[in-house]
């Protein structure tokens, strides 16, 4: 069996399409007789003229009718088989907990300056964190707390520590404390803060018990303040929606909730948003990634994430005492 020159075949079907040798040498980047050259070789590999010559040039004959769909195809085949010898090539899945998060605003922030990125955001819910979505193959990478949580990161992940969000504190105006331009952990104690989400095992469940073990401030958990555990339905059903736990909060005289500097909340005319300060609690976020066969893209976000970390941010600023060793510089 002869085996057909891909070339031969190219120029055969390209002089085909652009009907004259001459100007299938210039879409081939070839002279013209070279093209005839790899032509006349296909020809003597057939054993069938493919073009007939006249008085007026080259017409495709007969038999180079007949050979054109097979070559088209040979030459569509050609092409797959070295697209399939390629890496594939897919979005880069990446897990943040809200899409209204400065974790997810991070990565806007990333796609923004480089416009060639292909990232898929995918959200987490208290009951699917990022973590496990990383761990579970679902995703490539995550921003989140990397310690803390049901299930410890095991070997053979990446960490690189992202950002340090500030917490503010959210009451309502009817609360003591809503006039304050500011206040510390000590104002704080003597009123309650209501955690929704907090009562599932996470790592933010447990940078929650550990800020209230430092400061002294009450934590309450659960579907009402201090009541039984949220369920996976609870948000389904419209019973955790954003805007619901902000009237709660509004409502109240003596509840408040914590919510970091970066989350975007809906407006509210009656929450007051205070900084909390000596110390400011900090959630931190890292980027964590499998580095078992990462994802072609993720070493263009690592530099980024790496190059942009405002270590700054943590010299007032409070963390569990296991997350200093990546976050502190």
């Amino acid at each position: 069996m002869t085996d057909l020159d891909l070339a031969a075949v190219r120029a055969f079907v390209t002089a085909v399409d652009e009907g004259q040798f001459g100007y299938a040498a210039a879409v081939l980047g070839l002279t013209q007789q070279a093209v005839s050259k790899r032509i006349a070789k296909l020809e003597g590999q057939l054993g069938v003229s493919l073009f007939d010559r006249t008085s007026s040039g080259s017409v495709i004959s007969a038999a180079g009718k007949r050979v054109l769909p097979h070559a088209r195809s040979l030459l569509e085949t050609a092409a797959d088989t070295v697209v399939a010898a390629q890496p594939e090539t897919r979005p880069l899945r990446i897990a943040v907990q809200n899409e209204r998060e400065a974790a997810a605003d991070l990565v806007r922030y990333y796609v923004d300056r480089h416009l060639e990125a292909d990232i898929e955001l995918v959200i987490g819910t208290a009951f699917r964190s990022g973590r496990d979505a990383l761990l579970n193959g679902r995703v490539d990478a995550t921003f989140a707390r990397p310690h803390g949580g049901p299930r410890r990161l095991p070997s053979g992940i990446g960490i690189v520590a992202a950002l340090v969000d500030p917490w503010h504190l959210l009451v309502g105006t009817k609360h003591p404390l809503a006039g304050r331009p500011a206040v510390t952990p000590a104002d704080i104690v003597p009123y309650p803060s209501w955690a929704p989400g907090a009562s599932v095992p996470s790592e933010w469940a447990d940078y929650y018990r550990d800020w209230a073990e430092f400061s002294g401030i009450t934590i309450l958990t659960g579907r009402e303040p201090g009541g039984e555990p949220e369920r996976e339905n609870d948000r389904a059903r419209g019973l955790f929606g954003k805007s619901g736990v902000l009237d709660r909060i509004a409502a109240s005289d003596s509840l408040s909730m914590f919510a970091t500097a970066g989350l975007h909340l809906p407006w509210h005319p009656h929450i007051r948003r205070l900084p909390v300060l000596d110390p400011t609690p900090a959630y931190p976020y890292a980027l964590l990634w499998s580095t078992a066969d990462p994802h072609p893209a993720l070493p263009d976000l690592i530099d980024h994430v790496r190059q942009n970390y405002s270590a700054d941010i943590l010299a007032d600023c409070w963390i569990p005492e296991p997350d200093r060793t990546i976050f502190q510089p």
